[in-house]
């Protein structure tokens, strides 16, 4: 099976292991994985900025660069719900409609591919420690990815998994509006890792990084001894 991946703005920038783990994972159940260099930005920053139009040149690249791929991977369920949006913002275009819905159709965030098309629930990894699992807003409501990832983390061998209060509730980021609400965003990602404290987890557990970078920052700055991880990083510990 050919899979290509979406590393991402952030994790291509800001945490390039993740982008190594998943392909490790890939290829551990034998997918045939390549990098389309060509791609960019999904332009979901721009689009939920407003600006819709300097968003779509982004897009277009994205469907250009990810056009003769078979399956679309990423290690981010809010960027993979992105590409699920462009079949809705073309489905007016006639020289795009159906690129866009060609790509939404065969785009999955990482876990989701795992499982509901690989057939994947165990993937073989050890990790010693108490987790508790972060779900990001647009992963869980927009992608609708709920229990891929916790069919995966439950066959972890090792792995303590405690349930988190309030699991549905927003860590703040929301990309732009940590930027343009900078004070709601710190009294959400306050309460967020409150509850992450109470939990006595070691590690905090999620699919998306900007919700990990944000979460992670707080917990730096209020000395709580409890990491931020990717779920890739679980899933190809060994």
């Amino acid at each position: 099976m050919k899979v290509s991946l979406f590393i991402t703005c952030l994790c291509d920038v800001m945490a390039s292991d993740v982008g190594k783990d998943t392909v490790e994972i890939l290829e551990r159940f034998g997918c045939v994985v390549d990098f389309p260099e060509t791609q960019t930005c999904c332009g979901q920053p721009a689009y939920n900025s407003g600006y819709v139009t300097k968003a779509k040149e982004s897009m277009k690249q994205m469907m250009k660069a990810f056009k003769h791929s078979e399956y679309v991977v990423s290690p981010s369920g809010s960027c993979v719900a992105m590409l699920h949006e462009y079949a809705h913002l073309f489905k007016d275009d006639p020289e795009w409609k159906e690129v866009a819905q060609e790509l939404a159709n065969k785009s999955y965030e990482l876990t989701q591919f795992l499982v509901d098309v690989l057939g994947v629930e165990d993937v073989g990894a050890t990790f010693s420690g108490k987790i508790t699992y972060h779900r990001s807003c647009h992963m869980t409501r927009l992608l609708g990815v709920t229990e891929a990832p916790y069919k995966l983390l439950k066959n972890v061998k090792g792995l303590e998994i405690v349930d988190l209060p309030l699991c549905e509730d927003c860590c703040g980021f929301g990309g732009t509006f940590a930027v343009k609400q900078p004070s709601i965003s710190e009294q959400m990602v306050k309460e967020k890792t409150e509850h992450i404290a109470e939990t006595g987890a070691d590690y905090v557990v999620g699919g998306d990084m900007g919700c990990l970078m944000n979460i992670g920052g707080r917990l730096s700055r209020d000395d709580r001894q409890v990491t931020a991880l990717h779920i890739t990083k679980i899933l190809n510990s060994h």
